[in-house]
């Protein structure tokens, strides 16, 4: 599966999950945010026990904002609604796998 592309409009239900879900907020200017995106892909692909979605922070400034995003790429973690985990910068596939421990 790919990763969900989420705006303000199917935000609020797709994190409504069940599961965790990882957040990708990235731009696609940023260099880092090429980096990190085929990996938070791959990882969409190879876990169907998360939710993995990317939100582009030029599009949706609004939710950027209200995750207080103010570099990228910033990974966020949520379960049961909450945010439980969050890094800027870009990190190997194992640091990202390990934000959702």
């Amino acid at each position: 599966m790919n990763a969900l592309k989420l705006n303000k409009n199917n935000f609020d239900s797709a994190i409504q999950s069940e599961k965790p879900v990882l957040l990708d907020f990235y731009a696609d200017w940023c260099g880092p945010c090429r980096m990190v995106l085929p990996i938070v892909e791959e990882i969409a692909g190879e876990r169907d026990d998360i939710v993995v979605a990317k939100i582009n922070v030029d599009d949706e400034p609004e939710l950027a904002e209200r995750f207080g995003v103010f570099s990228i790429p910033t990974l966020v973690v949520m379960k049961n609604g909450e945010v439980v985990n969050k890094s800027s910068g870009a990190r190997p596939k194992d640091q990202i796998l390990a934000l959702l421990n």
